[in-house]
């Protein structure tokens, strides 16, 4: 009997629907086909021991799996529940027809319990898009997946579940997740706050423009300056997540099987803070079947990368392009993936080796040429992508023993949320979302400079030998403070601000 049960396989960021088609014939071997890897291969153990555990039977005889299309490449177990229904069904155990609209996903135990699996969501929407009605799958995906509307998402936790539901011997019921309440509940939640930040008003100020026009940012400073623990608060002075960029987060996370059990649609921006001996392939994703590496895995959130130049630095040169195409292609000999990367950079850095070039109270020990030789390992064209240098001072002592708290997250947000509401009017007839993505086009309409702006500019170029790159960026970050301000033109002190905020074209960094 042929009998045709259907799952699904991630690529990308997207889902490709499978037909598990089952046949059982007079003979004798289990053969499996259609490009399986080795795990699928080793599901008919997994398969025949969790039947057998449950009292159901496993057929003596031919059976031959045929996983279609078959020039695409399968991984992983998750197909091991479709499979066994498909043996399960094939064998007349129980009918056929409920198999019909139905994606069945789920990796088995010995015991017949269902693990979770990753890729719940694209599995989903890809489900609904093609007109399936029903998806079962691990009860600790159901939540993520139940996100979809339209298809009725049923979690199991054994297979007694499943085939007691297909013989109408028990009732499962569907998963119902309000999607709009509890994302805006969580949005609200956030683990880090700049009122506990002392001192370093110069500092929030620059991550308060870099939040409001979505600018890069480089902290330089000796160590225990609060290099890190600035970062760690910049997200929750980002605008909060939209339904849109919240399902498109959750995608790259579920496919990464990174969401937590039971976890619904993401809501707060990621922060990811990979350690500095990162593979290029681990940090730009990759793989023989490519799987998102850090950039898309800070999607619609924050990168940091702590202490800079103590990556390698062919890691740091292939963040050149996710940084301007705000996405990354992965191609492979028979097929290529993209992933997107729209990140917010956050850098870290010591001015030197010892850590206290131009410290104002420890004396640098470093030898001559040491500065420069250590922060030429952050190449110019990538510091050229980065629009805001901010040099990180230390803490003075009466500051910290202070028992007042500054300003909270919260109400620097609100600034934020007002500089970006300026700019989507501003965008409204483009694809852009904010100043920092704005191209050459869009930067000779909105970032007009009167003479007194473009005199300061042009005499900040010719002394700092800046390049055409980094003149674009000042140009942009002057067009956010003046978002900032709720001003329409550009002023002379708006650019005067956005130059100050470009430390390491300063002289004497490298002449140090």
């Amino acid at each position: 009997m042929l009998v045709k049960t259907y799952g699904s396989a991630v690529f990308g960021v997207s889902a490709t629907t499978i037909t598990v088609e089952v046949e059982i014939a007079p003979g004798i071997n289990y053969y499996i086909v259609g490009l399986p890897d080795n795990a699928i291969k080793e599901s008919q153990l997994r398969i025949e021991t969790a039947l057998k555990h449950n009292d159901y039977k496993m057929p003596r005889k031919k059976i031959v799996i045929n996983m279609a299309p078959a020039d695409i490449r399968k991984e992983g177990s998750a197909y091991d529940l479709t499979i066994a229904m498909g043996i399960m069904a094939a064998s007349e155990q129980i009918d056929a027809k409920n198999l019909k609209d139905t994606i069945i996903m789920g990796e088995l135990s010995l015991d017949g319990s269902v693990l979770p699996i990753k890729g719940s969501l694209p599995i989903a929407i890809q489900a609904r898009e093609e007109g399936f009605k029903r998806f079962f799958l691990p009860k600790s995906n159901a939540r993520e997946a139940a996100i979809v509307n339209n298809l009725d998402v049923i979690g199991i936790e054994h297979i007694r579940d499943l085939v007691g539901h297909f013989k109408n011997e028990k009732v499962l019921k569907r998963t119902f997740v309000d999607t709009r309440e509890e994302f805006s509940e969580n949005q609200k939640q956030y683990p880090y706050d700049f009122a506990e930040v002392k001192g370093q008003k110069n500092i929030k100020r620059a991550l308060e423009i870099a939040a409001a026009g979505g600018h890069n940012v480089i902290l330089i400073g000796p160590p225990g300056a609060g290099k890190t623990m600035l970062a760690k608060r910049l997200p929750s002075i980002l605008p909060p997540l939209s339904l849109h960029e919240a399902l498109e987060t959750t995608k790259i996370q579920s496919i990464s099987g990174l969401l937590e059990k039971e976890a619904s649609l993401v809501a707060q921006r990621p922060f990811r803070s990979p350690h500095h001996t990162i593979s290029d392939v681990a940090l730009v994703g990759g793989g023989n079947i490519p799987q998102p590496g850090e950039i898309s895995l800070a999607h619609n959130g924050v990168l940091f990368l702590d202490e800079l130049p103590e990556f390698k630095r062919t890691v740091l040169e292939v963040l050149r392009q996710p940084l301007e195409e705000r996405k990354i292609n992965i191609s492979r000999a028979k097929f290529s993936v993209e992933y997107p990367c729209n990140f917010t950079l956050i850098a870290s850095s010591n001015p030197c080796p010892c850590g206290f070039f131009n410290h104002p109270n420890k004396e640098c020990k470093c030898a001559p040429g040491m500065v420069q030789k250590y922060m030429s390992k952050i190449s110019g064209p990538l510091l050229d992508r980065i629009d805001l240098h901010v040099e990180v001072t230390p803490v003075e002592i009466d500051k910290l023993s202070e028992h007042q708290e500054g300003e909270t997250s919260a109400d620097i947000r609100q600034r934020v949320l007002r500089a970006r509401k300026i700019q989507e009017n501003r965008f409204t007839h483009s694809s852009l979302h904010c100043n920092a993505q704005m191209d050459a086009k869009e930067m000779n309409k909105f970032c007009h400079l009167d003479k007194q702006c473009t005199n300061l500019l042009n005499n900040a170029m010719k002394k700092l030998n800046l390049s055409a790159r980094a003149y674009d960026r000042i140009r942009k970050v002057a067009r956010t403070i003046s978002d900032l301000h709720g001003e329409e033109k550009i002023k002379a002190e708006n650019i005067a601000e956005a130059i100050h905020l470009r430390s390491l074209d300063r002289d004497y960094w490298y002449n140090a």
